[in-house]
Parts: structure tokens; C-alpha cells; sequence
């Protein structure tokens, strides 16, 4: 069944909108890759900084590849870039969703958008200040007089970069979890029930995003089952709330709910 025009004419709005809200999100990304190549040797020497403190201050990276020093300076550029453009592009997103919500909705899910990417950058600045130089240790701690570390650039730098998002990521759960829940799709006797599975999963999980060692594997795991808990915490107000509006709606203001 064809779509009459007052049908289209909606639909080409929001497709219109889509299309400038992916193109800020892009020169965003791109200002921000500007800037950040403009101080990617900065930026090198921030990612190196932790494994100075366990190599010394005089440690440095080899490259193999003529253009591979190049390359890696493009990639830390661009990943920075997509740490800077975050907020810009979780704003975005905002943005286009937001017409179709109503107002309370809005309300409820305005501090979900705060919270996103502070959750995340707090993940990845654990993983620097606090993963990176204890793994760093154990895994020097195998060289001896016959095994001499010789780190590649694109190698540690690739490492570095996965492991701050894995824990940026990872520390998204919380937010998933309480959206879940004011959505109805989960509920708190669910997390409850499955609480003996999550601690495997969550292990799993630390050991697929992590490097082989079992320090960065256990610093993950051990997070995300605070999280957890804290999502069970959080979305029993949550549910409590709903409840108490449901149940008498003048009750609870919908500012108070999370």
C-alpha cells in the first residue's frame, strides 16, 4: 500500500532531520580529528605516561612500518576525536528523539543523556589511572636477561585504546539497565533472579574485552558487578515510583521520579 502525500511528507521531515543530525555528528568527529592531530604527539605521550611508570621515564615504542608511525598518529587522533564529539553527538540524538516524547518522558530520560558519557569517561579513566599500570607490571614482569621488552607503536597504542573503550563501554550498564526497566522490558525480580548468571557473564565478558592477564580481567569484572548491584538499587526507586503513580497519581510528582 503506497503512502499518500500526507503520509511522505512527515516521513521526508524526519529523514531530512536525520540527515543533519549525522552530519553534525560527522564534522564534529571531523573538528575534533583536527584538533586532536594537532596534538596527537601529546596525546602519545599521555597513553605512554602508564607504562613509563613501570618501564622508567626513558621508555620508548619501535615501528617496523615506514608509514606505521603515521598511521598510528591518524588512529589516536581519531579515537580522541570520538571522546571529544561524544557529548555533541549524544546531543544530537537527543535532539531528533525528543519531539516525539512527551513531557515527562523527557524528564525521565533527560539525566540518562548526562549520565552516559559520564559513566563512560569515568570507565576509561580507571582503566588509564588504575588497570594500566598494575597489567603493565605483570606483563614486564616476564622479561629477564635472555627476553628484552621491545614494544611496537601501533601494538601498544591499539591495546590502549580498546582497553579504555572496553571500560567506557562496559561502564554503560547501569544506564541500560535502569532504561530497561522504565521501559518495562526488565524488572528488578529479573536482575534478582539472574544475579548467580551475571557474576559469570560478567567474568566472561571482563575476559573477552581484556587482555589475557587475569589483573585487567578481575579490575573489570569486579566494577561492573558494583553496577549491577547499584542497577538493582536504582531501579527498585524506579519501580517503587512508578507504583506509587500508578497507584495514586497525585502522589508522586513526575519530578521525582529517577
Amino acid at each position: 500500500m503506497s503512502l499518500n502525500n500526507d503520509e511522505k511528507a512527515p516521513l521526508l521531515d524526519h529523514l531530512i532531520e536525520l540527515r543533519n543530525r549525522l552530519m553534525i555528528s560527522v564534522l564534529a568527529i571531523l573538528i575534533g580529528f583536527l584538533i586532536c592531530y594537532g596534538f596527537s604527539e601529546e596525546i602519545y605521550l599521555f597513553l605512554l605516561r602508564p607504562l613509563r611508570e613501570v618501564m622508567g621515564p626513558n621508555a620508548k615504542m619501535i615501528y617496523t612500518g615506514l608509514a606505521e608511525a603515521f598511521f598510528t598518529y591518524m588512529k589516536v587522533a581519531f579515537f580522541a576525536a570520538l571522546f571529544l564529539a561524544l557529548p555533541v553527538v549524544l546531543s544530537q540524538i537527543w535532539q531528533f528523539v525528543a519531539p516525539g516524547l512527551y513531557q515527562h518522558e523527557k524528564r525521565a530520560f533527560l539525566p540518562f543523556l548526562i549520565l552516559a558519557p559520564l559513566l563512560f569517561f569515568v570507565g576509561g579513566g580507571i582503566a588509564y589511572a588504575f588497570v594500566f599500570p598494575m597489567a603493565f607490571k605483570f606483563f614486564l614482569s616476564f622479561a629477564n636477561e635472555s627476553i628484552e621488552a621491545q614494544l611496537k607503536l601501533n601494538e601498544y597504542l591499539s591495546l590502549v585504546i580498546t582497553m579504555i573503550f572496553a571500560f567506557g563501554l562496559a561502564f554503560e550498564l547501569p544506564v541500560v539497565l535502569i532504561l530497561l526497566i522504565k521501559a518495562r522490558i526488565l524488572s528488578v525480580a529479573t536482575l534478582l533472579s539472574k544475579r548467580r548468571y551475571n557474576i559469570v557473564l560478567t567474568f566472561i565478558v571482563a575476559a573477552i574485552l581484556t587482555p589475557p592477564d587475569p589483573i585487567s580481567q578481575i579490575m573489570m569484572a569486579i566494577p561492573l558487578l558494583l553496577l549491577y548491584e547499584i542497577s538493582i538499587f536504582i531501579g527498585r526507586k524506579v519501580e517503587h515510583n512508578r507504583d506509587l503513580r500508578e497507584n495514586d497519581p497525585d502522589s508522586l510528582s513526575i519530578t521525582e521520579e529517577l
